[in-house]
């Protein structure tokens, strides 16, 4: 039981495995996680259109994912924080025009979630740290899963939801809704 008590201190005092941290490290880190967080930021800002059309259970759908993307920038903020950074990001321009009704509005979010996953899966490698490398990884995991519930709701059956082994971000939307 000693032995357990001192490895858990000693790994405790690595960090988590990530041993120390330079400067040079923590603003590489910082200037990629302002990166992701203007991405989630965008994100936030497709799910406004969804709301404003959707009705029922899609809407209560785009309110919880909404929700969840809300949280990714809330955990953002706080990892640039955690490496000495500053908030510099804005929500990037959205590709499409306003949608004009909630399938339009269902496949912009899509697009965003989409492009939010091909952006952190490129940028995890860059992650010099271990915090933020893992938060990397829990965004890559939660936009993947939206991705399979926004193909349902534009209409997916369960086979054509599913998402490929290594889904890379770069999927279209199904057709048919």
């Amino acid at each position: 039981m000693l032995l357990a008590v001192c490895l858990a201190a000693f790994a405790a005092g690595c960090g988590g495995g990530g041993g120390s941290t330079s400067d040079s490290e923590k603003a590489a880190d910082n200037e990629t996680l302002n990166d992701l967080l203007a991405r989630e930021l965008t994100v936030v800002q497709a799910y406004g259109a969804s709301l404003a059309l959707a009705r029922g259970q899609t809407r209560a759908l785009a309110l919880q994912l909404r929700g969840q993307d809300q949280a990714h920038v809330d955990a953002l903020t706080k990892a640039i924080r955690g490496v000495g950074g500053e908030i510099e990001a804005e929500p990037l321009p959205l590709e499409e025009e306003r949608p004009a009704n909630e399938a339009e509005a269902l496949t912009l979010a899509y697009e965003e979630e989409d492009d939010a996953l091909a952006q952190v899966l490129g940028e995890a490698p860059r992650l010099q740290t271990y915090g933020p490398r893992e938060l990397a990884a829990a965004l890559a995991a939660s936009h993947a899963q939206h991705l399979v519930v926004l193909r349902q709701a534009l209409g997916a059956g369960p086979l054509a939801a599913v998402p490929g082994a290594f889904e890379p971000g770069d999927e279209p939307p199904p057709e048919g809704r």
